[in-house]
């Protein structure tokens, strides 16, 4: 996604997500058989912005941040799209990532192929992965495809190539043509085996067919075991094509309970229409998935990235005094939890999208480089963590509290578990529970380091996370 504020609005709206999902078959008796990474169950994702996320703006600058980010806990590198921008039809002074101009080609402003393959074997040494943002969709204006091979491309009632929604300076691509769909997997080979890249995040995945994806799907492994993350909430990807999708709809069940209490400063100034909802909206939604998705299917959970960021506003424009609570559940929820450029030092800037921006992150340490230091190590050491684990939520008699407990089901000895108690409102309110009591016995509270104690009540957006 890309582009504005009304495309974003558009296309990552739960609305829009939800009809999506509605046309297909609910799938919750599939069982998902996409070939997913073993180390997918611990990792945490770091989405890099490398045209504003360090001071060179580049591969080379990033890749002096490796040893950072892998003490602060990050086990995957996405790298926002490194190919060459489209200059016909191009949106600002530098244009959007997402108008690639040469599939196989690295963009200047980062550096050279050389950078690249550098930066990816730096970053194995430290253990860590590397993920592309690629872009299938869709090419930009001035692709050589468009002259070379014009059969490629999607064309509207008027026979003439087009851009979806309000991106006009891309070409849709047509997935009926076979040739399409050879030139995209010959492109998404090439990364794997000149720069030894590990797997893809693909932009608006849901808009090209699912069958593209499993037909590609396979003869990316068959180089080597690769990541696939879908830009999307759509079912059927993750049956067999995609390891992993976007958490849009808890992001927007997030920014829904903020506004509703008030804090969410984005939806008060843009005049947002958000349904009105609370805590016990995050489990419904849960449960709603487990029908409508395959079995055993991964959810990238997230406060921010570089829609959100560009496009919706910072995390504290969405959330304020609910920052801290909103990213400890998207950390300790079921699915993957990511970071994005800055997040780890609390950088409360909406980058520019076209332009290089002049406001860049301080990685100096501070509170909120402990905070996600902490939620990493938690999310590596504690096995009940494991993207796969289920929740079982505990109901409170007021709705603004949220109450779960995860268990590794592979551990014998019972020695991991987490518990997580949230109030997701802006007062203060009584910790009280409808059926059943907690047992914090044998539990720590993960930020103190003490002996886990329930309070009587719990203050505004205060957050628990007690484990074993």
């Amino acid at each position: 996604m890309k582009y504005n504020k009304l495309t974003c609005l558009l296309l990552a709206a739960s609305s829009v997500l939800s009809a999506t999902a509605k046309k297909e078959e609910n799938l919750g008796n599939v069982k998902a058989s996409s070939p997913s990474p073993e180390w997918l169950q611990k990792a945490v994702i770091y989405e890099a912005n490398l045209r504003q996320g360090t001071k060179t703006r580049d591969f080379k600058g990033l890749q002096r941040e490796l040893p950072r980010l892998k003490d602060l806990g990050v086990d995957v590198i996405w790298l926002m799209p490194i190919h060459p921008i489209s200059v016909e039809q191009r949106k600002g002074t530098l244009g959007s990532y997402y108008a690639v101009q040469d599939y196989k080609g690295v963009n200047p402003e980062f550096g050279t192929m050389e950078d690249l393959k550098e930066f990816v074997r730096t970053a194995h040494a430290h253990d860590m992965k590397v993920i592309l943002d690629e872009v299938c969709n869709h090419t930009g204006a001035d692709h050589k495809w468009v002259t070379e091979n014009p059969g490629l491309y999607a064309l509207n009632e008027k026979g003439e190539k087009y851009g979806p929604y309000d991106w006009t300076d891309v070409y849709k691509l047509d997935y009926s043509n076979p040739g399409t769909r050879a030139a995209m997997t010959d492109a998404l080979k090439f990364w794997i085996t000149e720069a030894d890249i590990d797997g893809y995040r693909c932009d608006v995945a849901g808009e090209v067919p699912t069958d593209y994806w499993e037909e590609a799907r396979p003869q990316l492994e068959a180089i080597k075991p690769i990541l696939m993350l879908a830009e999307s909430s759509t079912p059927s990807l993750l049956v067999k094509a995609f390891d992993v999708d976007y958490a849009w709809p808890m992001k927007d069940v997030f920014n829904a309970i903020a506004a509703t209490k008030g804090v969410n400063k984005w939806a008060k100034e843009h005049k947002e229409n958000r349904p009105e909802m609370t805590a016990q909206d995050i489990p419904a939604l849960i449960e709603r998935q487990k029908k409508e998705f395959p079995e055993g299917s991964l959810h990238m959970n997230m406060v921010t990235n570089h829609d959100l960021n560009s496009w919706e506003g910072t995390e504290f424009d969405r959330f304020g005094p609910a920052t801290g609570a909103f990213a400890v559940l998207s950390y300790t929820l079921p699915g993957v939890p990511m970071m994005y450029t800055g997040q780890e030092v609390g950088f409360n800037h909406a980058f520019e999208f076209f332009e290089q921006d002049s406001i860049q992150p301080d990685y100096d340490r501070n509170e909120f480089t402990t905070f996600y230091e902490t939620l990493n190590s938690l999310k590596h050491s504690n096995r009940a963590l494991d993207a796969s684990v289920p929740a079982d939520f505990y109901q409170a008699t007021n709705p603004d509290i949220l109450c779960f407990v995860r268990e590794s089901a592979s551990d014998a000895n019972n020695d991991n578990k987490l518990m997580v108690i949230a109030n997701l409102s802006n007062e203060t309110v009584p910790l009280q529970l409808k059926a059943r009591g907690l047992d914090v016995q044998d539990l720590t509270d993960v930020f103190s380091g003490t002996q886990a104690q329930l309070p009587a009540e719990l203050k505004p957006w205060q957050y628990l996370i007690f484990a074993k």
